[in-house]
């Protein structure tokens, strides 16, 4: 009898300290990568640029590209409790996984409040999502005298500028304007499209998500001593002849455009190192990348390029990397 009292202690305790990993893991602050391909080509192996902020159990997503809802149940996350999402800017490769998150949530009752912030366009492009889910959110499952909800419901959205902020509870958000457009100022074009990076100041941990953008002062500042930036490395040249190759007729004129466009809208490795250098980070995860499977080679010269300028912590993201937020 004693002995099986020793055996079922040591199991209770071995089931409480299972408990406590498990309770800490679902409860504890990290950042995934969960899509890291820029677009606009898909990939047969790495989603769209997505990401996850897990805070105090709470989920965020920043952008939403193609392919976020499947990424957030690979990682273990339920797209029922997504509380916020962020926007950087509206092109598609970060915006194109938004209608099935909330097509999704409404199909699945999820009750709780989302909110949605993004640069201006934001709200005219949620109400686009809602009009298109209106034809299959008034049949729903087809049964007589239902009355379904509006796809709507639960979902709000604030539209950030230029040194906005949002007290989120769980962290503080500031929003800037970037370079990843380079409309002339003070044109009506400058006010009406916006890509913002993002700061995430949790209580004890900071994190600038660049978005897409080029070189940036205004980034540099929002950058300054966080202790990790998560930024954006494009491969001019390697995107520019897989956009070739996929498009062989592509007019010169608009090669012309994306090429210019890729050039003073993104960061090069060069780029990245030097921002992170100059503002001081303390590490370096890159998403975001064109092309999105790199070899070992690749990685060796990427990595290279960036410490050239940046000693410290270096990673280049795949899909689902986790990253944890504490110093």
């Amino acid at each position: 009898m004693k002995l099986l009292k020793i055996i079922a202690g040591v199991m209770l305790s071995v089931s409480v300290i299972s408990q406590v990993i498990a309770d800490d893991t679902i409860t504890k602050n990290e950042w995934i990568t969960l899509g890291t391909m820029g677009g606009p080509i898909p990939h047969p192996s790495h989603s769209q640029p997505a990401n996850a902020l897990l805070v105090n159990g709470h989920t965020y997503v920043i952008d939403a590209g193609d392919g976020t809802a499947g990424q957030l149940v690979k990682a273990g996350l339920n797209i029922r409790n997504v509380d916020a999402v962020f926007i950087s800017h509206l092109h598609f490769d970060h915006t194109g996984g938004l209608p099935a998150l909330l097509s999704l949530r409404w199909q699945t009752d999820a009750k709780n409040e989302l909110t949605i912030y993004g640069p201006p366009g934001t709200k005219q492009t949620v109400d686009g999502i809602f009009a298109f889910m209106t034809y299959g959110a008034l049949g729903h499952f087809g049964v007589p005298g239902q009355i379904p909800a509006p796809p709507s419901r639960n979902v709000k959205v604030v539209e950030l500028s230029d040194g906005s902020l949002a007290d989120l509870g769980d962290f503080k958000v500031s929003a800037i304007r970037n370079t990843h457009y380079s409309w002339p100022k003070g044109s009506d074009e400058y006010k009406k499209f916006q890509a913002l990076s993002f700061k995430f100041e949790l209580p004890n941990y900071t994190v600038v998500y660049t978005g897409d953008t080029g070189p940036s002062d205004a980034v540099e500042i929002l950058a300054n001593n966080v202790d990790l930036l998560i930024s954006e490395m494009m491969d001019v040249d390697d995107t520019v002849n897989k956009v070739k190759a996929a498009n062989p007729h592509m007019p010169p004129q608009a090669l012309g455009h994306m090429q210019q466009h890729l050039s003073k809208h993104h960061l090069l490795p060069a780029d990245v190192g030097q921002l992170a250098a100059k503002a001081k980070v303390k590490k370096v995860v890159v998403t975001h990348m064109a092309p999105g499977l790199v070899t070992p080679a690749e990685f060796k010269k990427y990595t290279s390029e960036v410490a050239e300028f940046y000693k410290g912590d270096i990673t280049i993201a795949n899909d689902l990397d986790r990253f944890v937020l504490q110093k």
